[in-house]
């Protein structure tokens, strides 16, 4: 654990003394991996003055937005931006997530010039290596009967243009991220700490190849305050848009803050109503959870809990 530090901190001396510490700024999502890099950062180089920079989509969780707002009081680094149009707007202007950022991209291909060869390779009708197909029980979708409007720049609009436009305000040329490669399978790939364009560097990613159980170290050595919903009785294990309609635990997400955050529950189900309408119509990632069993175990402590 420790030669892992030692190795972060060099990484990270490195990396930014090389390329200009008035480049650099931190992407800031108010979870688990950017709240230790913020600590690392200053551990690596002590009063530094890179940016914090957090987007207030509007469908972040409450207490990450109060955890953001605490943090800023203390320390000037910190930045909130906002992206240009509502959620609401977005959704309808350019269309709802579903399934996955593939899908959702070949759908919008489909909605907007019908069936080309990379929607055909994604429904299968063409040989093709990729690891990606449509799940027979979406193909319906992908015909006139479907009149959902979906696509996948949701966080193309909430997030990247945004940060975007303030990288050229600020003239900030690099992005530092908590991606972690063990985060699931597109993030597997991602090998190294640097991304270049060119010869540019315009990614860096320090946390690449942590794990969970060192994070678990680093924080009790640090004895690190995370936001709320990482502890009981929440223990959420990420953090992000609240019911996205991406996440393979949709369903026990929505149970846990039914149970917990009533009021965020029902702004979930007004933001995200089509797509989960259309879940629950064909029995597709809203229905019985992945983790049943144990959200039977929670309502049972959360209810003696209320009782005690």
């Amino acid at each position: 654990m420790e030669l892992l530090l030692f190795d972060r901190i060099n990484i990270i001396k490195d990396t930014i003394n090389r390329y200009g510490e008035e480049n650099f700024y931190l992407s800031f999502s108010g979870g688990k991996d950017s709240t230790i890099l913020h600590y690392l950062l200053d551990i690596a180089l002590p009063n530094n003055r890179i940016p914090r920079v957090f987007i207030n989509t509007g469908i972040e969780y409450d207490a990450i937005v109060k955890f953001v707002k605490e943090l800023s009081e203390k320390d000037d680094r910190f930045t909130v931006i906002l992206p240009t149009n509502p959620i609401k707007k977005t959704l309808e202007t350019y269309g709802y997530p579903f399934k996955s950022k593939q899908h959702s991209h070949n759908l919008a291909i489909y909605q907007h010039s019908g069936i080309n060869w990379s929607v055909k390779r994604y429904l299968g009708y063409v040989e093709s290596n990729t690891i990606f197909r449509c799940p027979k029980i979406l193909n319906y979708q992908f015909t006139p009967n479907f009149d959902i409007k979906c696509s996948d720049k949701c966080c193309l609009k909430l997030k990247k243009e945004p940060i975007q436009k303030w990288e050229k305000v600020n003239g900030k040329t690099i992005a530092i991220l908590g991606l972690r490669q063990g985060e699931g399978r597109q993030r597997a790939s991602h090998k190294g700490c640097a991304v270049f364009k060119g010869n540019d560097l315009v990614i860096f990613k320090p946390l690449n190849p942590i794990t969970d159980e060192w994070e678990e170290w680093f924080i009790e050595k640090y004895n690190i305050k995370l936001c709320e919903l990482y502890y009981p009785p929440f223990s959420f294990k990420r953090t992000g848009c609240k019911g996205c309609p991406f996440s393979l635990d949709l369903q026990w997400e929505l149970e846990i803050i039914k149970e917990l955050l009533p009021n965020e529950h029902k702004q979930c189900e007004m933001i995200w109503k089509p797509v989960y309408d259309e879940y629950r119509r064909i029995g597709y990632r809203l229905h019985k959870p992945r983790n049943y069993e144990q959200l039977n175990i929670f309502r049972e402590l959360l209810s003696s809990s209320k009782e005690k």
